[in-house]
């Protein structure tokens, strides 16, 4: 017998779809297409009415600055050379925090599942320093760190860690007991279960924390930045209140929110990578 007829040709050409499949496509594209118009739609009305609320001088453009006003901002902090050094800061900070925060709590979480007596011990309190309002120990981390870079991602990681642990953790306990008895029943060690049932059933739990830790981490870095930084976007609203160029928060603000929103977007497109790959090498499997 050939080669052929017992692998198949990875060049074949996939089979074709269905009429019903490919108008449930079209419906699910059109779809995505509808969401995103609107969403775009409603954010140019909202710059719209507000600019044209402050030229009409219904709101106060001095307290709420206007679109306009921003990019005259951003336009000055550009020529002064100083734009990408403030938002390079913060986004270096608010990335070293993300991913310790994400790569700490996940393996926290797995030693808390790996072993019931560190999780039992460590139960109660997790609780409480997830219930502690950990801004007020910026000050604390400042007098043990000292000012600089470092106490703002420690800031940052007391803020994310422990909602990713408990969020994974969850994660894990809402796996389905009767595949990882399945698991044992063959001979699988723990470190099996942990690989080949735990992590990827857990996927879902995992991207939502990446999801919650993109916002969290953003808050730690800010709240640091305000406390101690020197350069950043945080410095610079907290300047521009000090000064009252409010023009600066608010431009602060929205490259906040921009930044903010392509992270996510990462988080977002790692995901769809993930996912993609992974249905990939299942039809891998399949095929062979």
């Amino acid at each position: 017998m050939s080669d052929s007829a017992v692998i198949p040709s990875s060049s074949m050409a996939e089979p074709a779809i269905s009429a019903a499949h490919a108008e449930y496509l079209n419906k699910c594209r059109r779809h995505k297409l509808m969401v995103r118009a609107t969403q775009m739609a409603i954010l140019v009305i909202c710059i719209v009415l507000w600019e044209m609320l402050a030229r009409a001088a219904i709101i106060d453009p001095f307290i709420t600055s206007q679109p306009s006003r921003i990019i005259r901002t951003i336009g000055v902090l550009f020529h002064e050379g100083v734009l990408f050094m403030h938002i390079g800061v913060t986004c270096v900070e608010t990335i070293i925090g993300f991913l310790l925060g994400t790569v700490a709590g996940v393996l926290f979480a797995i030693a808390l599942w790996w072993s019931k007596f560190f999780s039992e011990v460590s139960e109660p309190y997790l609780v409480v320093l997830n219930s502690l309002p950990k801004i007020a120990l910026g000050p604390v981390f400042i007098v043990w760190i000292g000012a600089g870079p470092v106490a703002i991602i420690v800031m940052t990681l007391a803020i994310s860690l422990i909602v990713t642990i408990l969020e994974v953790l969850n994660g894990f306990m809402g796996v389905d007991q009767e595949k990882i008895k399945l698991v044992h029943t063959f001979g699988g060690s723990k470190y099996q279960v942990l690989t080949k049932v735990l992590l990827p059933a857990s996927f879902p739990s995992i991207i939502n924390a990446l999801k919650i830790n993109v916002g969290l981490s953003w808050v730690g870095v800010i709240v640091g930045e305000f406390l101690v930084s020197k350069a950043g976007l945080g410095y610079l609203i907290v300047y521009g209140g000090q000064v009252f160029k409010l023009d600066l928060v608010m431009t602060s603000v929205v490259i906040l929110g921009i930044a903010a929103m392509i992270m996510y977007q990462g988080v977002v497109w790692f995901e769809n990578f993930v996912l993609k790959k992974n249905g990939q090498l299942q039809r891998e499997d399949k095929d062979w």
